[in-house]
């Protein structure tokens, strides 16, 4: 039984709600239900009825949820301690990030760690993937936060929960703009703005079926902070992702997802077997936890 698990229960307990608790986790539904099956086929009892109304815990859900309580409490006061310890530790950390709704949780993490560590201080660059793992493979960044699909063979990882969909960023006077969907053939005889990165720009070509020779790309970008502002300035169209534009959003624009469905998840990255700062150890150690209670 481990940790992550009881908290895992203690929320699903306390909002009475599996949807409200996988989302205060930052979990999937089915998984927070799964854990908690596991948790009570481990045990040999039913510690939550299922309702229309909600959770309700039984008599041994109610003895549980005390010591679970009570464990929880224990850790997280051994964790406070080492933390007081090293609260005098400095240093300074060098992270990259893609534009991704992973950032949020990647600042999520920052300013729980800097709230443990005040004098660690942080050096964030923006950029796309290629570049951030350009910078970690030189020793330039100590960790980095890439959107899929990344080769991890050479680092340790931790990939994060959150799904983001591929779509098609537009004017909101667009002839396609109140679609639901948009397939390959509708998008196809209109200006595309693209993503430069190789790998995911391959992806595209090949959800359109078509050559870049037989489209028409007026831009490439590398982050979609100035590509939006040429989208609403008419340029064409953009492919990106629904959480960058959760970034940079805007009245005059709208996000269409593709058809068939893409997805890609964000991925925390840094090199394996490498000497760290004490500083960097301590952030790594930080996202591990992290990992803990979102996995």
């Amino acid at each position: 039984m481990e940790l992550r698990t009881l908290r895992y229960f203690l929320a699903a307990a306390q909002e009475e709600n599996i949807t409200r608790a996988a989302d205060i986790l930052h979990v999937t539904q089915p998984t927070l239900s799964r854990q908690i099956m596991d948790l009570e086929k481990e045990l040999g009892t039913t510690l939550m009825l299922r309702g229309k109304n909600g959770l309700t815990l039984t008599d041994d859900g109610i003895f549980f949820r005390q010591r679970a309580e009570e464990i929880v409490e224990l850790a997280d006061r051994l964790e406070q301690s080492f933390v007081e310890r090293n609260a005098d530790v400095s240093g300074l950390i060098a992270l990259g990030a893609s534009e991704a709704v992973g950032s949020r949780l990647f600042a999520k993490l920052i300013k729980q760690f800097s709230d443990k560590y005040p004098l660690i201080q942080f050096h964030l660059y923006n950029e796309m993937a290629d570049n951030i793992k350009d910078r970690l493979d030189k020793g330039l960044i100590d960790v980095g936060l890439l959107l899929e699909p990344v080769d991890t063979a050479k680092y340790d990882f931790v990939r994060l929960s959150q799904k983001e969909t591929w779509g098609i960023l537009m004017r909101d006077d667009h002839p396609l703009a109140e679609r639901r969907t948009i397939t390959p053939d509708e998008i196809a005889a209109h200006p595309l703005i693209l993503p430069l990165r190789e790998r995911v720009r391959n992806e595209i070509l090949n959800w359109i079926k078509r050559d870049e020779k037989d489209l028409t790309i007026p831009l490439s970008y590398t982050l979609l902070s100035n590509a939006a502002l040429l989208v609403e300035a008419g340029l064409g169209c953009a492919f990106c992702l629904d959480g960058a534009l959760a970034i940079h959003s805007s009245p005059r624009l709208r996000f269409v997802p593709i058809a068939p469905e893409h997805t890609t998840r964000s991925v925390l990255v840094w090199k394996k077997n490498h000497l760290f700062s004490p500083a960097t150890s301590l952030f790594i150690q930080e996202i591990n936890m992290f990992r803990a209670k979102i996995e």
